[in-house]
């Protein structure tokens, strides 16, 4: 199967205490596990920091029985909810053991009528299934959902992420060894640094450079951080090309923390009479970056109406 060949599933923890987490998110989630009757849960935070792999490591050490649907895709049609889910959960266990439905990327399921029709759902098979959602952006769920679920912000505080990032490395580290991979510890202690705390992306990433079998010093072109000076230049200039080339060489980078960080250095190189439309061009395009097929595309679409339409310094 193609999950045992990618690393996010092969080396998934299945119990709580094996996930890289919080202390704090951790006994919460031990004492659900010990009371073994899972309640429904709202998992929210940022990419791959670990909420669906927590659900799922609930369910495997509660013995649930327990069905995946991706709010993104099959999640955001009104079908799925009357078919597929109505049918798993208006049966019972053959172990006798609670059913759970993992809502993946929650978020993404439309506000309009999947989400709002959820309330019932989630009251009408109480009895026998419990529900999980995760989501990136907790704002975009109706608040009847809120109200109905216990929310954990799988967030980490400032003070908590050298610890979570230490402990992360550490798995890195055992799973490259596990994989008869040779590595360079400082090149992997720079990658995780610089996708931290999206793990899954980090894994990903790991797995596409150790194709030779060896991670070394080689890859750190492709792990630099982004030269901001760079693509401000090129504003500056309204040089299509360099910007153009700028955005080749970062596009990989999580499309969240482009946008602030475009967001953060235009504050000082843009005319004040120019920042109020900045802001509103990096905010629409920051919200697309969430739906788009093309990151690139969407990218390069922001930075040329910020030439466009703002004056530099």
């Amino acid at each position: 199967m193609m999950d045992s060949l990618l690393w996010v599933e092969k080396h998934r923890p299945k119990t709580i205490d094996d996930c890289v987490l919080s202390d704090s998110i951790k006994t919460t989630l031990r004492d659900v596990v010990s009371q073994n009757k899972i309640p429904n849960l709202m998992f929210t935070g940022t990419s791959g920091i670990g909420k669906t792999t927590a659900a799922r490591a609930i369910c495997n050490e509660t013995g649930a029985d327990y069905l995946i649907i991706n709010g993104s895709d099959e999640g955001r049609m009104i079908d799925t909810l009357r078919t597929k889910m109505t049918q798993f959960c208006s049966t019972i266990s053959l172990t006798g053991s609670r059913k759970v439905v993992i809502i993946d990327e929650a978020d993404y399921m439309n506000p309009d009528s999947v989400q709002p029709a959820m309330r019932n759902f989630i009251e009408k098979f109480a009895d026998n299934c419990s529900f999980i959602f995760t989501c990136n952006y907790k704002n975009r769920i109706i608040e009847p959902i809120h109200s109905r679920c216990a929310v954990i912000d799988f967030t980490l505080d400032k003070d908590e992420k050298p610890v979570i990032a230490s402990q992360f490395m550490n798995r890195v580290e055992h799973i490259l060894s596990d994989e008869t991979i040779v590595f360079d510890k400082n090149v992997i202690a720079k990658l995780v640094l610089k996708h931290f705390p999206d793990f899954r992306r980090v894994l990903n990433e790991l797995q596409r450079y150790s194709t030779s079998g060896e991670i070394n010093s080689g890859i750190l072109a492709n792990i630099k951080e982004m030269n901001m000076k760079e693509l401000i230049n090129s504003l500056c200039e309204k040089n299509f090309s360099k910007m153009r080339q700028w955005v080749v060489s970062n596009v990989d980078n999580d499309p969240a923390s482009v946008y602030r960080k475009i967001y953060d250095e235009l504050y000082s190189v843009t005319e004040k009479s120019s920042i109020p439309q900045a802001v509103l061009i990096i905010a629409d395009y920051q919200y697309k970056s969430a739906f788009v097929a093309d990151q690139e595309i969407n990218l390069v679409a922001c930075l040329v109406e910020l030439m466009a339409e703002c004056e530099f310094v």
